[in-house]
């Protein structure tokens, strides 16, 4: 080969220009890509980054738009009928190494067409890919050709993939509302929606750890000296929480031999309301009712006005200002004292 060399296939024309590393397609610039090695890395390298559902649309864009471009270049020839256009390209792209192409079924009037590809440079690829499907940009590229073409937006849908077994691909083009921006739009929401869902699932994995941690943290029981149990009150209860404070306390208490609970409501959340309330009343009166005296030490001046408020009465409990002084009441009424 010479240093500017040009040869004609089909009546499409290909040159090269070696001194310069040019290689012209019917006076265009080109690039030749190995299939199976070149492209297949290409290919999937796209899908590495971006993930299957994603670099489909990549694919199924890139073609689409490159088709526009082509059959903006025909509809612009006003000489060259729809029929004719599709002639020069199925020639065109077979002599570009682009497969065997037959359009079928042209309509210009219903704006519908049959495009058969058989042994496509895409097909070759996920052959050599090893997949179970055929590939998006081919059928988005002649969607994108004949929206130029018929100057009206195309879709498809593919009937069957040669990859199936088949002989052909057989991809069937009609006019759709569908569009690449749609599509995209679609795939972000999609994606962002996934994130949230995947998001949710997160938060609530970690609440239901944070739930079992408090559970196992909050609210121990405290044996101090014989007979005398303490069981901190921490922060806010809701129901959950309160049913299973006075369950785990109630069944630890005759464990204990406790006659007198000291519930310390030092760390109680000073908002309490009438919940709260509820439940110092509820685990006293459940106390008793299995020989347990309840005391309250801890109530500070804010609280002391939430309880004064509630229609439980809590006179029947002891009250003192601080847990030593609990602790000092109940040895005191079983005879006994701190040396």
């Amino acid at each position: 080969m010479s240093v500017n060399d040009q040869i004609s296939v089909g009546g499409l024309d290909f040159s090269w220009k070696l001194d310069k590393g040019l290689f012209n397609f019917e006076g265009q610039d080109a690039v030749l890509f190995w299939i199976s090695s070149a492209m297949k890395a290409f290919f999937d390298t796209i899908e590495e980054i971006s993930g299957e559902e994603a670099s489909r649309l990549v694919l199924e864009t890139t073609g689409y738009r490159q088709g526009m471009v082509v059959g903006d270049y025909f509809e612009k020839m006003k000489h060259v009928s729809v029929q004719e256009a599709a002639t020069l390209i199925t020639t065109t792209y077979a002599s570009a190494g682009w497969g065997n192409i037959v359009i079928e079924n042209l309509d210009r009037e219903a704006h519908t067409l049959t495009v058969y590809l058989k042994d496509s440079w895409e097909h070759k690829i996920n052959v050599a890919q090893e997949k179970t499907t055929g590939g998006s940009f081919l059928p988005g590229h002649f969607a994108g050709i004949f929206s130029g073409l018929f100057a009206t937006n195309v879709w498809y849908e593919v009937e069957y993939f040669q990859l199936e077994g088949h002989e052909d691909t057989k991809i069937n083009y009609f006019p759709s509302d569908i569009t690449i921006t749609e599509n995209i739009h679609n795939l972000s929401r999609k994606k962002e929606l996934d994130h949230i869902v995947q998001l949710e699932a997160e938060v609530e994995n970690k609440t239901r750890e944070l739930k079992d941690l408090v559970k196992q943290l909050s609210s121990p029981i405290i044996p101090v000296l014989n007979g005398i149990v303490v069981v901190p009150l921490i922060g806010k209860y809701d129901e959950e929480r309160s049913e299973e404070l006075v369950t785990k306390t109630l069944e630890n208490l005759p464990a204990y031999q406790a006659s007198y609970l000291i519930l310390d409501l030092t760390g109680l959340d000073q908002d309490s309301g009438e919940l709260t309330t509820h439940l110092i009343g509820r685990l006293g009166t459940a106390a008793s009712l299995i020989g347990t005296e309840t005391v309250l030490v801890g109530i500070s001046p804010k609280l002391s006005q939430v309880i004064s408020k509630q229609p439980i009465q809590f006179r029947e409990f002891n009250c003192f200002q601080t847990l030593q002084h609990g602790i000092y009441y109940a040895l005191a009424q079983q005879g006994r004292r701190i040396v």
